[in-house]
């Protein structure tokens, strides 16, 4: 067998231009710069004490108290042992940080389009499109790494999938384990859900292809293999599979048990996230043209009019002073009129790999076709949310797992991933010298009529097809200052802004179709062709994207490190745990529960994530929250912050920043005197309004059995003092004349906590509906809890055979190929 260097060579040169193309937009970091990205920021406040934990010792921290008054740390970025996959994934992301991520899109996309015979000029446009898709870049300007992470090897999952159907068994069985298990690897569960429908729907068109053509035996042959390729992911994943599986059925993700709400109405026990939380982010029916129409809908939530504008104008001719109305407008003044309560950015595609993919519709036959366009359909279905309320009500209360996820415009990432595929292979049968110039040529005019006439209604008669309201319009309406003139005006603008961006689209389609008509002509080759669309595409792709990821979002790695502004008000809360003391913090300067400020400097009762532990979320919700937001600290919720030990409260005032000390803190632990006995979770929550320092707990009934408790007497003498602290290790000295019920200020987490008095296990109960509970006999004793999860000892075990079958496996198709060739 012969090695033929020269066939490789363009692969290595398209590798070469991926890592050049990654580096070149996200050039700040070669210079030591850093991307802020705000939810990294915010997690690297939560997963502080893990990550500064690893550093100092080398070992892993699975449970923190730092955030949400404990909770695990498997989805703040545990490892786990014998997790080869996680070095084979840091492999391939080789590049500084974000630009790693965006060789993976290359990469991953390039991959799949060799996968299907595609011309490897033709898959390095496909892949930089892919890439450079506005969603997909805008992403990892806020920080959604793991979405990213995960969006980055769909591709590369579907290559193993294709591989397989194409009678290619064993290549195809080991791409899809290792493609599998990268993509669990990247631990975005949503994500990861959105390509298993993308992946049935390819299941359901292979079988219907199957059936037509007599290869049923192949087609369940194939799934059958690739079943096995993803047990095999499953199993390389375990660790952290089967931690989170565990984790989730605690968390807001979770079944709730809660029948009321804070104000006492009666609501639905929840199986999943609510229904109008998953569908706060829904997209807008007309929105949908941003997919090809980037500002159709104004733009992003801090678009602005500029100083041009007919909404300054107006102002100004008011007689008001143009810096006050621009400071106004650009403070006040969204051009973004979608549904949407936020949006960052546009999710365009690229009117050039739009035009492309419906050539594409024209052009290809058969099963892709009709998968492609399915996801499409389904994704945009899926993403209006409440407003396409019959197919979202079905999938939440139908089909499985899917009222586990929020933010609904996300599946939209099927269409980033479709798009681009139809876009790319519509190019190469253009290309086709089997297809005849005159279908060439009928697919190139339906498209041009398709596109090109749409756009060009847009142009000519948008102002009349949609009124470019805002919600926020009725209040500038209601407005003596400014009333209708002032809306028509702003109205105006939004209406300009769509139908230059559309003229900007049926220029850059109109470029792509002149050079396709000439290629026809034959007066242009397809390399040139390939050219000018290439070049065409990703100006416009990467001049748009400029607009919300370039060089201002950088900051040095000084200010990045120290993104958590330490306050005075902070040295003062923090100088106690210095001197070696074990409390919790309260910050108000910021959401508590939607901050990772806290957590940064201090033990914190909140935190910032998107899967926090369901019980601290409803206590919040009853009792530290109100109607208008977070609520004052005062008698209605002082006996919650003390119980979790919360020794200070960060505020601001007119004088500054302050940390209030909270005489009431009760302590690391404490003896109960007297027990309120209740049958349900809507009695424990509700009750804790009654607490009252030391003198009373609130336990459920089956909580009490567990413990064998039929009274408890706490003496003027009793005692428990924490007497050597480790974040999953805390031992405790107790004195007490009888028996009694400890509570700890530590929250309750059912599974790994294990709990000896005396060296002698004994169990933990849940007390004051997030807290421990332990029964502990008259006289002095000596109580260790420690943090033991089996659920990471069996996962890691399974992680260990699975890997090393996947690595024979491996080494197996090495040799069996090589044996083969020679």
């Amino acid at each position: 067998m012969t090695f033929n260097f020269k066939k490789l060579l363009p692969h290595l040169a398209v590798i070469a231009v991926f890592i050049i193309a990654a580096l070149a937009y996200f050039n700040p970091v070669l210079s030591g710069k850093k991307l802020y990205q705000n939810d990294i920021v915010q997690y690297k406040g939560n997963a502080r004490q893990l990550i500064e934990h690893r550093a100092a010792t080398g070992d892993e921290l699975y449970w923190t108290d730092s955030v949400f008054g404990g909770m695990p740390t498997y989805q703040l970025g545990a490892r786990y042992p014998y997790d080869f996959i996680d070095g084979l994934d840091r492999a391939l992301r080789f590049l500084p940080r974000p630009a790693d991520y965006l060789f993976l899109y290359f990469i991953s996309f390039y991959i799949l389009m060799l996968v299907m015979r595609v011309n490897w000029k033709i898959g390095l446009l496909g892949a930089l499109a892919f890439g450079f898709s506005t969603y997909l870049i805008i992403i990892l300007g806020v920080g959604h790494n793991a979405k990213a992470h995960a969006i980055a090897y769909f591709p590369l999952v579907l290559s193993g999938i294709i591989l397989v159907f194409q009678k290619r068994y064993l290549l195809g069985f080991i791409v899809t384990s290792l493609a599998m298990a990268l993509e669990l690897q990247a631990n975005h569960p949503q994500m990861t859900y959105y390509l298993l429908l993308a992946v049935i729907i390819l299941g359901i068109a292979y079988l219907i292809d199957a059936i037509c053509k007599k290869m049923v035996p192949h087609y369940f042959k194939s799934i059958g293999i690739m079943t096995a390729a993803v047990l095999l992911a499953l199993g390389t994943n375990a660790g952290n599979l089967l931690a989170t599986s565990e984790y989730s059925k605690e968390s807001t993700r979770g079944k709730s048990d809660l029948s009321i709400n804070a104000q006492g109405q009666e609501v639905v026990p929840q199986t999943g996230l609510d229904y109008d939380y998953i569908t706060q982010y829904s997209y807008g029916l007309s929105e949908s043209l941003n997919l090809l129409v980037p500002r159709f809908a104004g733009g992003g939530s801090s678009a602005r009019p500029d100083e041009d504008s007919n909404t300054v104008k107006y102002l100004t001719d008011q007689g008001l002073p143009k810096a006050d109305v621009v400071r106004f407008v650009n403070e006040n003044v969204p051009l973004y009129w979608g549904d949407q309560i936020i949006v960052e950015a546009p999710p365009y595609l690229g009117i050039g790999v739009v035009f492309l993919a419906v050539l594409g519709l024209f052009l290809i036959k058969g099963r892709l076709r009709w998968w492609t366009s399915a996801v499409i359909v389904l994704a945009l279905l899926l993403s209006y949310g409440k407003n396409a309320d019959w197919i979202t009500r079905f999938f939440i209360d139908v089909v499985p797992l899917y009222n586990k996820f929020r933010a609904v415009t996300s599946i939209q990432v099927l269409i980033e991933l479709c798009v681009p595929i139809l876009a790319v292979i519509g190019l190469w049968q253009f290309f086709n010298e089997r297809n005849s110039v005159e279908t060439k040529a009928n697919a190139l005019k339906y498209t041009g009529i398709v596109v090109g006439g749409f756009l060009l209604i847009l142009i000519g008669l948008g102002g009349q097809l949609f009124d470019f309201a805002s919600p926020m319009d009725q209040y500038y309406m209601d407005s003596d200052q400014l009333g209708i003139g002032f809306v028509d005006a702003l109205r105006d603008d939004r209406f300009e802004i769509m139908r230059a961006d559309a003229l900007r689209s049926l220029l850059i389609t109109g470029i792509i179709a002149g050079a396709l008509f000439l290629l026809l002509k034959k007066k242009l080759s397809e390399n040139l062709v390939l050219v000018i669309a290439g070049v065409v595409i990703l100006f416009d792709l990467v001049s748009f994207d400029m607009n919300y990821v370039n060089s201002d979002d950088y900051v040095t790695a000084s200010e990045y490190d120290n993104a958590h502004r330490k306050t005075p008000a902070d040295d003062i809360a923090m100088k106690d745990a210095q001197a070696g003391d074990h409390y919790r913090v309260y910050d108000l300067l910021l959401n508590p529960f939607n901050s990772g400020r806290a957590p940064y400097f201090h033990k914190s009762i909140g935190g910032y994530h998107g899967a926090k532990p369901r019980r601290i979320q409803e206590l919040s919700e009853f009792y530290l929250f109100n109607e208008n937001g977070i609520a004052p600290v005062g008698r209605e919720n002082i006996e919650i912050l003390s119980m979790f030990n919360v020794r200070y409260i960060i505020d601001a005032e007119e004088t500054g920043y302050v940390a209030k000390e909270n005489p009431m803190a009760m302590g690391n632990a404490w003896f109960v005197d007297s027990l309120k006995t209740v049958a349900s979770d809507n009695e424990e929550i509700t009750s804790l309004s009654e607490l009252n320092g030391s003198q009373l707990a609130v336990i459920q009934k089956n909580q009490k059995e567990l413990l064998n408790l039929t009274a408890t007497h706490a003496d003027s003498t009793s005692s428990i003092q924490l007497i050597d602290y480790d974040t999953q290790r805390l031992v405790y000295r107790t004195s007490n004349t009888q028996e009694a019920l400890a509570v700890f200020s530590e929250m309750y987490y059912p599974h790994g906590w294990k709990a000896t008095i005396d060296g002698i296990q004994t169990p933990i109960a849940r007390v004051n509906y997030t807290l421990r509970g332990v029964k502990v006999p008259a006289g002095s004793h000596e109580i260790v809890m420690s943090f033991e999860p089996q659920v990471v000892k069996t996962g890691s075990n399974i992680m260990l055979g699975s890997n090393i079958l996947l690595f024979m496996i491996v080494l197996g198709g090495l040799f069996y190929s090589f044996k083969k060739r020679s």
